[in-house]
């Protein structure tokens, strides 16, 4: 019985524990860097309020699916697949999903340890008082000269990716637990301080006005979509780290409240990340709108202007590379839990396998922005391409895959079990109708709108 099965990794200490750990996955560059940009681009607070139904409809029953998948399997995903798959008489070739997590997992990384590498420099770069005084010409030169050097990029790729590994060796309770027991609380600390500061600025209702005030005649099918799937995506769903986290979870604790809290908890990250920038942006008469150059090429024009600029430059970058960190470690977990079970290696020696093997991918994105500008597949670069097939491609394809295990392979019986709900209660017969229907065809849309053919 799934009952009995432990995880050979360990277990986190308590439910509050896994709440961090959960929050730390989901909370990353796409709350504090992406969210800003893609509200500015679609008009603010209406988008908010999209966002806010998309996470309730799509991300939160599918944070449910997939870690009952991971809890009941106790395994990494591609294990754990195999597992129920066989406990429920189904195909072993469910597992696939479980490998299409642990692939997307371990491509996110890549790229995702390249831009985290960028607020690694930044956050050198504003401590010593680099953006200083600089008008905005000179602050986007300071961008593209830093793109443009490989051997730049590589070292701080390099640093970000031993600062991961570390952290992922040391295991679940002295590596993963001591690493988000530390890194949530700061992380909320330094975006208190942010919006302080923001408070400050004489621009925080202006900013607030924004994020906040819904204007309906700004919505359009197109930004219903981005909120639809960035919804998705910020939960780090579909990518196995949920699944392996849930794996670690106590048996005791409620799967339904712990996955609403960390919906919630990554919520509030992303709005309080707007209540931050947006004043400074307003304060300072810069756009909202201006891309996903807002953090790296727009915000060091306020810092370079602003009284203590250079503390709050710090702070901010600082806070940037402590959420990119929080989820790199739960992107490499899956593939080093799998090598760990199927090999029988130490985690030491798999965490410098999986380290050294994202770290080699992750290269092809250095390039991308230099010596490979000008070689493009399809039309994209080398990180383009990456991007594309996991956010647009791999992950929805897991979210609904996910779902439709959940909903439509395992028997009522057996998820009621797992969730600890009365099969025939209201809580459950709602997860049950939102997972089965609802979720997969808001996934189907994104999907769909992702590759083109809506």
């Amino acid at each position: 019985m799934s009952t009995q099965r432990e995880s050979i990794h360990g277990q986190w200490s308590n439910r509050w524990v896994f709440v961090l750990a959960a929050t730390g996955s989901a909370v990353g560059l796409g709350n504090i860097w992406k969210f800003p940009y893609i509200t500015g681009e679609n008009g603010g607070g209406a988008f908010v309020l999209v966002y806010l139904m998309c996470i309730a409809a799509i991300g939160i029953p599918i944070m449910m699916a997939e870690v009952l998948l991971g809890r009941r399997g106790r395994q990494s995903p591609i294990n754990t697949m195999h597992e129920l798959a066989v406990e429920e008489g189904r195909s072993i070739r469910w597992s696939l999903l479980g490998w299409s997590g642990v692939v997307a997992g371990f491509l996110i990384l890549s790229y995702y340890s390249v831009i985290a590498g960028w607020a690694l420099a930044y956050v050198y770069d504003a401590s010593s008082g680099a953006f200083r005084g600089l008008p905005a010409e000179e602050v986007k030169n300071l961008f593209s000269a830093m793109v443009a050097n490989p051997g730049a990029l590589i070292f701080w790729h390099s640093l970000f990716m031993l600062m991961t590994m570390l952290v992922v060796a040391r295991g679940v309770r002295r590596g993963l637990e001591a690493a988000v027991r530390f890194l949530m609380p700061a992380l909320f600390v330094l975006l208190l301080v942010m919006v302080g500061y923001a408070i400050n600025t004489g621009a925080f209702s202006q900013g607030l006005a924004f994020l906040f005030t819904p204007d309906f005649s700004k919505i359009t099918p197109e930004g219903v979509l981005i909120a639809m799937g960035h919804a998705f995506f910020t939960l780090s769903l579909g990518m196995g780290a949920i699944m392996i986290y849930g794996s670690y979870m106590p048996k005791q604790a409620s799967i339904a409240k712990t996955s609403i809290i960390v919906a919630m908890a990554d919520t509030v990250v992303a709005l309080l990340a707007g209540m931050a920038i947006f004043p400074i942006v307003f304060a300072n008469g810069l756009e909202p709108g201006a891309g996903p150059g807002l953090i790296f090429q727009t915000l060091p024009i306020a810092f370079g202007q602003m009284p203590g600029g250079s503390f709050f430059g710090t702070v901010f970058f600082v806070l940037l590379v402590f959420a990119a960190w929080s989820s790199a470690i739960s992107l490499i977990e899956p593939a080093v839990a799998w090598l760990v079970e199927n090999r029988g290696w130490s985690r030491n020696k798999a965490s410098l396998l999986c380290g050294l093997a994202t770290w080699l991918m992750g290269l092809g994105t250095v390039f991308s922005f230099n010596l490979w500008s000008s070689y493009t597949l399809w039309g994209k670069t080398f990180f383009d391409l990456l991007d594309f097939l996991t956010s647009n491609i791999m992950l929805p394809l897991g979210g609904l895959f996910i779902a439709i295990f959940a909903a439509w392979v395992m028997k009522p019986s057996s998820t009621a079990d797992e969730l600890a709900l009365a099969q025939e209660g209201i809580a459950y017969k709602a997860w049950w109708f939102l997972v089965r229907f609802i979720t997969p065809l808001a996934v189907t849309i994104v999907f769909l709108n992702a590759i083109g053919l809506l």
